[in-house]
């Protein structure tokens, strides 16, 4: 019997689709899954509803709920991780006032870095104690910046691990829309780094439908939904994971000027708000759709409706049944680069796919990109790399140089004004960072 722990079990969505996930597969269904979260009223709740789903299939797992981590990770068989350090947008607000408009920040440019350097000890923290407590289990990391936090982990832990992201198969199944087939029908190989992953190959019904992809750009309605995308694709010949609204963070072409963020961005585009509201009122929307996401949680926890149980198309249940059952699975997930890509520097963390099996993960060798796509994702290696460097030795001068390469902010800032608005992001949040 597996013991499964998910580490930010409090979590409004991502928790309860995780243990939805893993009830629906009979391979798994009688584990004891182990939820974890330093807020112990939301791990309540969470806690709840999970016993009450286990009962509503059927199922003989057992449910445990602890706010202390080594409790969670004891005996563990998998570790997943999905957490947020602390609740502070300053990784977001300060570049803001710097004119660099940010559309999430969190996994590239200063909000990256900084996004990174308030998660990194918390994670590291886990696969250290991981290493003392469950030296063989496997941790599935959903924690952003993916890239950086996975660099970190397998720079200073010997920990089994993948990072694991939505974005390849999301963006796969919105291809499928795009040309108007089943996505059962559609095959892709997909490479790079992750939320910069480019579709190296996309069929249907083994035929290549790069051209139908080209078709359907030209219909204004669907550019409208990937303006982002849509233009990296006719500039640099591939499709790119991930959303248009985060991929204009990684390049500097999207958002140097108000006009340029208004001209590539529409209504349509996945997390995108109406066009002439502010920071402040799509925070508060978001607040709203938190509160009532609360509100059902608690409903369904602690009353007598049915919980929705249908499987989500996250990779980590199925890898659990692939690694459980002996029956090969292929996903996309990020690990540290063996000559996997090989116009990619060696030991940076790549998005390639990987075959997992009962014996084990099995990523899968993907050669040279495209010479100019390989350069669009080391752009952004560059500056991952002297983050992880920088919180590694605890150096400030590497976070420095990390955020003075980063695409965006180039064409922004000044090298010392970059410097000063760096001094102003570790001030305010020196409570988590610590160096």
């Amino acid at each position: 019997m597996s013991r499964i722990t998910v580490i930010g079990a409090g979590s409004y969505v991502f928790a309860r689709n995780l243990v939805t996930d893993v009830l629906t597969w009979p391979s798994l269904q009688n584990s004891t899954i182990a939820l974890m979260d330093i807020d112990e009223t939301r791990l309540e709740t969470m806690a709840a509803m999970a016993r009450r789903m286990v009962a509503q299939v059927g199922a003989s797992a057992r449910i445990e709920a602890t706010t202390d981590l080594r409790r969670a990770l004891d005996g563990a068989s998998y570790v997943t991780v999905a957490i947020r350090v602390g609740q502070s947008e300053n990784h977001v607000a300060i570049p803001l006032q710097y004119g660099i408009d940010q559309a999430v920040g969190d996994t590239s440019g200063p909000g990256g870095v900084f996004y990174f350097l308030r998660n990194a000890p918390a994670l590291v923290n886990i696969a250290k104690t991981m290493e003392q407590v469950c030296p063989d289990a496997l941790m599935l990391n959903y924690t952003n910046p993916m890239v950086m936090l996975s660099w970190a982990v397998s720079r200073v832990t010997r920990i089994r691990y993948v990072g694991l992201c939505h974005s390849v198969q999301g963006t796969a199944m919105t291809l499928a829309g795009y040309i108007g087939v089943p996505f059962e029908e559609v095959a892709y190989w997909v490479a790079g780094i992750n939320h910069m992953a480019w579709f190296l190959r996309f069929l249907w019904k083994g035929q290549d439908a790069y051209p139908l992809l080209r078709k359907a750009m030209q219909d204004p309605e669907i550019y409208a939904r990937d303006i982002v995308k849509w233009e990296i694709m006719k500039h640099f010949g591939a499709f790119v994971s991930e959303s248009s609204i985060h991929n204009s963070e990684y390049m500097p072409y999207f958002r140097r000027t108000p006009e340029l963020i208004d001209r590539y961005t529409s209504d349509t585009m996945w997390g995108v708000g109406p066009k002439g509201t502010s920071r402040e009122e799509r925070r508060a929307l978001f607040q709203q759709h938190r509160d009532q996401r609360e509100a059902e949680n608690q409903r369904l926890a602690y009353g007598q409706e049915e919980i929705p149980m249908e499987r989500s198309h996250e990779y980590y249940s199925r890898i659990l049944n692939a690694l459980e059952t002996n029956t090969p699975y292929v996903f996309n997930g990020n690990v540290p680069n063996t000559g996997l890509i090989t116009n990619l520097p060696q030991a940076a963390v790549v998005e390639v796919p990987i075959l997992v099996d009962g014996c084990e993960l099995h990523p899968c060798y993907v050669g040279d990109l495209p010479p100019a796509l390989a350069a669009l994702n080391r752009t952004n290696l560059n500056v991952q790399e002297l983050a992880v460097q920088g919180f590694l030795a605890q150096d400030r001068e590497c976070i420095y140089q990390a955020v003075q390469l980063d695409p965006l902010t180039t064409t922004q800032l000044t090298l010392p004004e970059i410097r000063e608005m760096v001094d102003r992001m570790f001030a305010a949040d020196q409570a988590y960072i610590g160096f």
